[in-house]
């Protein structure tokens, strides 16, 4: 897992949904991320040499699958990752992914056409990624954004305050909820939400997990971490 520095959250989720598989390890490095908006030097951050550089240290390590563990791809567009996956095979021989080319493959492969998005992000942030998403044929019926853009304060969130919004959109009836950003502790409130709206939620780091373990072989099991992913 490439992930970005000031994350607290995703590799303590990640080990959680692991849960005690012996099958699985997960290695991590870090690039520089500390904020996020709509500007050339937060976009900076998430530059395709950087991600190169960092999953080529991930190689030494012999793994068999690399994810980008961010969804800088969902406001970038989803290009801009497929391009970050090719360079690290290119580089390390090794298949790649990345959190927003995991949600589109999630959502290609359980046909989810629209969904309610929920952000700690600043509105236009969420407006951008509404665009992309549609541009892949995928419909935001309604969102939520908590305003941050201070990459650390996302795992800040407790679980509880996203639900309130998670019920509202979930009242619109989208295909599936999205937590959008692997600092967000969205996972664990997907199976209260699934159990209490019958609306399929979908986590950054869950998804993400789900694909790498797909790529690896190791499919994910437990179905607490999203109906769907199970």
């Amino acid at each position: 897992m490439i992930v970005p520095s000031s994350n607290t959250c995703l590799e303590p989720m990640t080990y959680r949904i692991l849960g005690a598989r012996e099958d699985v390890t997960v290695h991590s490095t870090r690039i520089p991320v500390t904020r996020i908006a709509l500007d050339s030097g937060s976009d900076r951050q998430f530059d395709v040499e950087g991600m190169r550089r960092a999953a080529e240290l991930l190689a030494t390590a012999d793994v068999d699958v690399i994810a980008w563990n961010g969804t800088s791809g969902s406001w970038l567009g989803p290009d801009h990752d497929r391009e970050i996956a090719a360079e690290i095979t290119a580089a390390t021989a090794i298949p790649a992914t990345t959190s927003t080319l995991a949600y589109l493959d999630a959502f290609a492969q359980f046909g989810t056409e629209t969904v309610g998005l929920v952000t700690p992000y600043t509105q236009d942030v969420n407006v951008a990624v509404i665009a992309k998403y549609a541009a892949e044929g995928v419909h935001v019926k309604g969102h939520r954004a908590l305003g941050l853009s201070d990459n650390e304060s996302f795992a800040r969130v407790a679980p509880e305050e996203l639900l309130p919004g998670s019920l509202e959109l979930a009242a619109g009836r989208p295909d599936a909820l999205v937590y959008l950003c692997t600092n967000l502790y969205g996972a664990p409130v997907v199976a209260r939400v699934e159990e209490q709206t019958g609306v399929a939620a979908l986590d950054s780091v869950a998804v993400t997990l789900w694909r790498c373990l797909q790529l690896a072989g190791a499919p994910l099991l437990e179905p607490r971490w999203g109906k769907l992913l199970a």
